[in-house]
């Protein structure tokens, strides 16, 4: 299950206070006297406190996160500000958790007034309690609806388990990486867009020797230079270096796909350092195998495997290559 998916919807702040005075009044209406407001502060502090603590405790704890997961919510969340979406976040639930606490004290500052007035102030006392109340979510207002923003960008990430050995599909529009994604996987496969951005990524999953791979194909991201990418998509390449076991570089040097080999080539030894790169303090670089693709037009490029989507030659052949590439070796239960 993706980090993010199961994320309950966050309340709006002028819901919460309605909903707790609400439930308040209820309350209040079974009782007479100072046993009444007492009730209704008790009824109003505890759905406060306790939703809003529920707020927090749904999101998961972002160094338990995996990197990809917290890499891509970095990139969608940015506040306006431009602070990274993890820190953003932490700070939202911080304010969030804060205000639930307050409440909390509140309710057992203003129980022990309301046990020590008089009939004809208790209900005074429980007014000024439900004013501080409604002041503390006011002042969360905005934690409230930027936590509900991140939920429904994040809530839309594709599905891509960190469990699973994944190999990262790149190279320039029309050189044949989608039809290899869905020439060798899953006839439908999954689709999502990055939130805030006109970028997708399509998932496909194919099965070897009981080993479940997912082939990730991402139009729009990884088919152009660093140059070109804005934030939200230099920082999803960056999510996608902690996901990558294995990239796949599809060239073409037929020049149907309306970009010149020397880009392609110049784009190839970019992701390779970036995958390298990345891999090289865990001293295992992310392998990238470039296959030439429409070889039955041409064949004019070094590569590693030659292969032609539209003819059905050498496909297999080249996954094969690929997952070898990967080299993912399942782990077993200990015997003994």
């Amino acid at each position: 299950m993706p980090a993010f998916e199961a994320l309950q919807t966050v309340p709006r702040s002028g819901e919460l206070v309605d909903k707790a005075f609400s439930r308040a009044a209820r309350a209040g209406r079974a009782k007479e006297g100072i046993e009444a407001q007492e009730s209704m502060l008790i009824t109003a502090a505890n759905i406060l406190s306790d939703n809003l603590e529920n707020v927090v405790t749904n999101w998961p704890d972002f160094d338990t996160v995996d990197p990809f997961y917290r890499e891509l919510a970095d990139a969608v969340c940015r506040d306006t500000e431009g602070v990274p979406g993890v820190d953003a976040l932490r700070q939202n639930l911080s304010e969030v958790g804060w205000a639930s606490r307050q409440i909390d004290e509140l309710r057992s500052e203003y129980q022990g007034r309301i046990r020590r007035s008089g009939p004809d102030t208790a209900r005074k006392v429980r007014k000024q309690a439900f004013a501080r109340f409604a002041d503390i979510c006011d002042e969360v207002e905005d934690d409230l609806l930027a936590l509900g923003e991140a939920r429904e960008a994040l809530k839309t990430l594709p599905d891509i388990r960190a469990d699973e050995p994944a190999i990262v599909v790149a190279g320039y529009p029309n050189v044949g990486k989608s039809s290899f994604v869905n020439h060798v996987t899953n006839a439908r496969n999954e689709t999502a867009s990055y939130p805030f951005t006109t970028t997708q990524i399509r998932v496909g999953h194919l099965t070897r020797e009981r080993i479940r791979y997912q082939l990730v194909d991402t139009p729009g991201l990884l088919d152009q230079p660093a140059d070109e990418r804005n934030a939200i998509e230099q920082q999803a390449v960056s999510a996608l270096t902690h996901l990558a076991d294995a990239v796949l570089f599809v060239l073409d040097a037929s020049g149907d796909c309306g970009y010149p080999i020397g880009a392609q080539l110049e784009l190839r030894d970019e992701l390779r350092e970036r995958f390298a790169g990345a891999a090289a303090a865990d001293e295992d670089a992310v392998p990238i195998v470039t296959v030439c693709n429409k070889s039955d037009r041409s064949r004019g490029i070094e590569a590693d495997a030659y292969m032609s989507v539209t003819e059905d030659e050498n496909v297999s052949g080249v996954l094969d290559l690929v997952v070898e590439a990967v080299g993912h070796e399942p782990e077993l239960p200990f015997d003994g």
